[in-house]
């Protein structure tokens, strides 16, 4: 039997090894268990994506790349929420009702499952026994490297409204030469927010694509609101943070998640 040279075995490994990897990415998204709540129901706002593979691969298209501005003058105050829930802030004709609430409580109840309601007057949260947040993000184990359990909170203290495109992230895209108005949205969009576990949270900071993204089933539906917030607001992305977002979205293409 004739050997194969050590050139030629490497020309086999550079075509294989980058399909390689998309099947093993593709098997081990299958075997992740999405988040669920106690009596076995998905829960959380957003389980699938709502765009389509086309469309989410012309929004990336879309984006205006540019270096990142610096921090200079940044505070979390230059971003004020949380506002009370107007219809700017895309909660929907559903959560109308809750007008006198802040966008955190809302997001609370349009991210809760089971047994969870909110006063409109009050704008009181009140849990019952099936009630509770599953976070979407996921959170590795820094010990075993794999993906622990979703968390289950039943507390609305002990759940972080998390932005998306975070606030500092969003100043050194642009935000920090906005007006105040425009902070103001980016804060309380209902497309920025999201129900998580703090630790998740944390774990995130103010990074960007680039350098974070869910590591369980949430990370197309976050891709598609990331790139949607970042439009909406005319907010740039640098090149590590444009070319993480195309790889990021061709794999979910690839993988079907996109409608």
């Amino acid at each position: 039997m004739k050997l194969l040279s050590s050139r030629t075995v490497r020309r086999v490994f550079a075509v294989c090894a980058p399909i390689c990897l998309a099947v093993l990415v593709a098997i081990a998204y299958a075997y992740v268990d999405k988040p669920t709540s106690p009596d076995g129901r998905e829960s959380g706002s957003a389980s699938a994506a709502t765009v389509s593979a086309k469309d989410a691969t012309e929004l990336v298209g879309q984006l205006v790349e540019a270096p990142e501005a610096a921090m200079t003058g940044y505070s979390r105050e230059k971003f004020p929420h949380w506002d009370t829930n107007k219809p700017e802030h895309g909660f929907g004709a559903e959560f109308s009702q809750y007008s006198r609430c802040t966008s955190r409580e809302v997001m609370m109840l349009r991210d809760a499952t089971g047994s969870v309601t909110l006063d409109p007057k009050t704008c009181e949260l009140s849990v019952g026994k099936d009630g509770g947040w599953r976070d979407q993000y996921g959170f590795i184990d820094s010990k075993t490297g794999k993906l622990k359990p979703y968390k289950w909170m039943t507390d609305p203290a002990t759940v972080d409204a998390e932005h998306i495109v975070a606030l500092a992230e969003a100043w050194r895209s642009g935000a920090g030469k906005r007006d105040e108005d425009t902070r103001r949205r980016i804060a309380n969009d209902a497309v920025n927010l999201e129900a998580s576990d703090p630790s998740a949270n944390r774990s995130k900071g103010d990074q960007d694509v680039a350098n974070y993204l869910p590591p369980g089933t949430f990370r197309c539906v976050y891709l598609e609101r990331y790139v949607q917030i970042k439009i909406k607001y005319a907010l740039t992305v640098d090149p590590a943070e444009h070319t993480a977002l195309r790889t990021a979205v061709e794999d979910c293409v690839r993988r079907g998640e996109f409608k």
